[in-house]
């Protein structure tokens, strides 16, 4: 996933509510921007809070946070997110409805048989969805939890961003974007020519027989039929021959009843009346036989044909039958079908010169995609230096005086991507003539926190969630490396919300809100314990500032430390 960051306004976690969740019964606490600690003794349950609020963010569930003698538990995070955040459009783009006001509610129920349930302003959702949005919301580091330290990808956003390289890098990525879309349409082509052209012989040689042939729709019926007839012709044509040679052959009727008509009209006048039917109906009868020869005629001249025609109708028949086998097409759709052969041929001419169109055009692209690319990489190049600088400068106040940072950027122009060429990655060297390598295998747990702080504040305005959560990062340090890291967190915290677990009373002295964990007994009446949130200022901020700098008992020097703390400027 593309990471952003891009600071997008002061908005940041407002409230968090625990019910039921290890020693925490029952918790509602708010939050303000600025720095805000949490500090108390150990096993008061610092590390559930942060637990807790891993887990609305969607992080891994655990049957065994619930609280004994619990079903269930349920941990409520509230953030307030401006409406330019990107974390909105997020939640557009995952089907999520956003209420009117800029609030966003992330719910986690933990079941104590393990199963969870995740929800966003209200909507079920999976607990993937909610992790997603969780990693916009918060980050959450400590000296084991360091994950945007190991992640390359996460490490070019950063420098990206500190260089103000977002306008070049979204160039690259529409650059890259257009090449591979005419690539995979030069590759789709290609693939269809390539197939194409191995049956191109075969389509020639096919268009050519039917272009040959030149089949017409509805000629087959009519050959069928034209030699049917000829058939059936054959067969009667000595029935209709008889009856020719009956009607005008030697012995056709025809002529005696000429002359027997002629016979009796002449005596017809010496009987009047007696023999006008006979005549009448000898003239009819004489009338039908004349056209009756008429008609025979008729029908021996349409039945006489050359045999060499039946054959040349047999043959084109025959041939319009065997391409229909060949084709596998009924003989009617062999018009159409060498057609579309037609067009299939021609679209593989049309195809090769669109090919090579694309292949133009591919290149183009690729060419503008390397000009990018590579222009990105060299200005990466010189950020890089500018942000070892300044993580450089950061590093002595933190005790890590004889360390380096550096920025390992290795060039890959063969596995570009929509983010260019460069694979970069944040390395360490602990002290001089030490191996450099990868921050996370190369330092210390509190080496690592330190390195971490020093990008953080580096990166303050450009590289941060809404809200950052140290989970004891000054593990292991006193005295002025402790004041370094309270300054640092604190100029941290005018740029994002800073919450931060810690032990060092330098770092709760320069906090704007002190809250204080600590045990305390159970409402529900069962004896057991509980932890509470306890929201502390001026003499109970003092008190236990000066219990973290003398331990158990609390010495009036202890207070005049803290109180010599609380008034420290800067």
């Amino acid at each position: 996933m593309r990471h952003s960051f891009i600071i997008y306004g002061l908005r940041m976690l407002t409230a968090l509510s625990i019910r039921n969740i290890v020693l925490i019964e029952k918790l509602d606490v708010d939050f303000s921007s600025g720095l805000s600690v949490l500090t108390g003794e150990t096993g008061a349950g610092k590390s559930i809070l942060l637990d807790a609020l891993s887990l609305a963010l969607g992080g891994r569930g655990d049957g065994g946070l619930v609280r004994s003698g619990e079903r269930k538990g349920q941990i409520t995070a509230v953030f307030d997110v401006s409406r330019d955040h990107p974390v909105h459009q997020f939640l557009q783009d995952n089907g999520v409805s956003v209420g009117a006001d800029d609030q966003i509610i992330l719910r986690r129920i933990q079941n104590a048989d393990g199963k969870t349930r995740a929800f966003i302003n209200d909507n079920p959702t999976s607990a993937g969805l909610l992790r997603s949005l969780g990693g916009l919301l918060v980050e959450i580091h400590g000296q084991h939890d360091d994950r945007a330290l190991v992640e390359p990808a996460v490490h070019r956003s950063l420098l990206d961003a500190f260089g103000g390289l977002e306008a070049n890098v979204a160039a690259v990525t529409t650059a890259y974007k257009n090449w591979r879309e005419v690539n995979g349409e030069l590759q789709r082509l290609q693939a269809r020519v390539d197939a194409a052209a191995k049956e191109a012989d075969y389509l020639r040689s096919s268009v050519e027989e039917l272009e040959t042939l030149s089949p017409r729709e509805g000629e087959e019926n009519e050959l069928a039929e034209q030699r049917a007839l000829m058939m059936k012709s054959e067969q009667i044509a000595s029935d209709v021959d008889d009856a020719r040679e009956f009607l005008s052959g030697s012995a056709s009727p025809i002529p005696m009843i000429a002359n027997t008509l002629k016979r009796l009209e002449r005596k017809a006048e010496q009987v009047p009346g007696l023999l006008d039917e006979t005549i009448e109906l000898l003239g009819k009868a004489l009338d039908n036989l004349s056209d009756g020869q008429v008609a025979v005629e008729t029908a021996m001249r349409e039945m006489e044909f050359d045999p060499r025609v039946q054959e040349e109708v047999e043959e084109r028949l025959f041939a319009l039958r065997a391409a229909s086998r060949k084709y596998g097409v009924p003989v009617e759709n062999l018009e159409s079908f060498a057609s579309k052969m037609l067009n299939d041929l021609n679209d593989l001419d049309a195809g090769e010169e669109k090919l090579a169109e694309l292949i133009a055009r591919a290149k183009e692209c690729r060419d503008i995609l390397d000009k990018l690319a590579l222009d990105l990489s060299a200005k990466r190049g010189g950020v890089a230096n500018n942000l070892c600088q300044s993580v450089m400068a950061e590093l002595p106040a933190l005790k890590l005086e004889q360390a380096e940072f550096i920025v390992d950027i290795r060039v890959e122009p063969e596995s570009i991507t929509d983010e260019g060429i460069d694979i970069i990655e944040f390395w360490v060297r602990t002290n001089p003539g030490s191996r450099a390598g990868p921050m996370m295998k190369i330092a210390s747990g509190g080496e690592l926190s330190r390195f971490l702080l020093a990008l953080k504040v580096v990166l303050a305005d450009r590289g941060s969630t809404p809200t950052l959560v140290f989970d004891e990062i000054d593990t292991g340090v006193g005295g002025a490396v402790a004041d370094a890291i309270g300054r640092r967190l604190g100029r941290l915290s005018d740029q994002v919300q800073v919450l931060s677990v810690t032990h060092a009373p330098q770092v709760a002295a320069r906090a704007n809100h002190h809250l204080l964990i600590a045990k305390g007994r159970a409402s529900s009446g069962t004896g057991g314990v509980a932890t509470t949130l306890i929201p502390i200022e001026n003499d109970a901020r003092m008190e236990e500032i000066a219990r973290m700098l003398a331990g158990a008992e609390v010495t009036s020097e202890a207070r005049a430390a803290a109180q010599k703390l609380l008034m420290q400027d800067g």
